[in-house]
């Protein structure tokens, strides 16, 4: 009997071990499988929870090349011209080197407003963009045209992939890329089913594109399997995606 029980609490610690080897084993695949999504700099979303699809008007951002006036009402000696850097930086008459790239304007007079407050009192300050980079949008993937496009005024996914020549016969319309820059790290991801949307007629939820955006439309299943089969062999499938 006593051989029996200590048989079986040898087959417990067994057991036990066992568990815990592929429980840490599972821990690890997660993490690193987390890692790789945060390395990739990609999340994916929609536009009822990531609020970079839900801004309607989004600020135009400094970048390294624009140019912009700043005036001083109160003191136009210091008025000046400046580009921005590579870097991102500006040099400002009177200060030196001033971190300005990602801020839209409103922010970046603010930080002006406080660089100059070091040798003015109460500086009034206005800033007027004089060459900046002009918003656009990037087309990829099975549309007729892929490139890079100007977006003049409001233009909504789906006015962006008629301006690009259309869906190809291979594309694959329920699935369309929407990528959208958060930060200097992060791009967000949204798949519109554009598909459904006009099988129905409802463009509600057509998202409006903001500048430097860029949609993806992938090849639908049948594009893909083609290459592995005679062209004859498809001429009865019609729909393709």
């Amino acid at each position: 009997m006593k051989t029996i029980r200590t048989t079986t609490l040898a087959l417990i610690a067994l057991v036990a071990v066992a568990l815990s080897i592929a429980f840490a084993q599972t821990s690890a695949t997660t993490v690193a499988s987390t890692g790789a999504t945060e390395a990739s700099g990609t999340k994916t979303g929609d536009s009822a929870s990531d609020s970079s699809f839900r801004d309607r008007y989004p600020r135009y951002k400094i970048r390294a090349g624009d140019a912009f006036d700043i005036a001083f009402e109160l003191s136009p000696e210091f008025n000046q011209s400046v580009s921005v850097q590579p870097d991102g930086f500006v040099t400002l008459r009177g200060i030196g080197d001033v971190h300005v790239a990602g801020e839209t304007v409103p922010e970046l007079t603010a930080t002006l407003r406080k660089a100059y407050d070091k040798i003015l009192h109460d500086p009034l300050i206005s800033i007027t963009l004089k060459d900046f980079e002009k918003p656009y949008f990037i087309a990829d993937g099975q549309v007729g045209r892929p490139g890079k496009y100007d977006l003049r005024g409001e233009t909504t996914l789906t006015e962006a992939i008629a301006m690009a020549g259309g869906f190809l016969d291979s594309a694959k319309h329920s699935q369309v890329l929407l990528f959208r820059r958060v930060n200097e790290e992060w791009m967000s991801a949204q798949v519109v089913d554009v598909k459904k949307m006009q099988s129905q007629k409802n463009l509600r939820e057509d998202p409006l594109l903001h500048t430097g955006d860029m949609l993806f439309v992938p090849k639908n299943r049948v594009s893909k399997l083609k290459p592995l089969f005679p062209s004859a062999s498809l001429g009865a499938m019609t729909k393709t995606y």
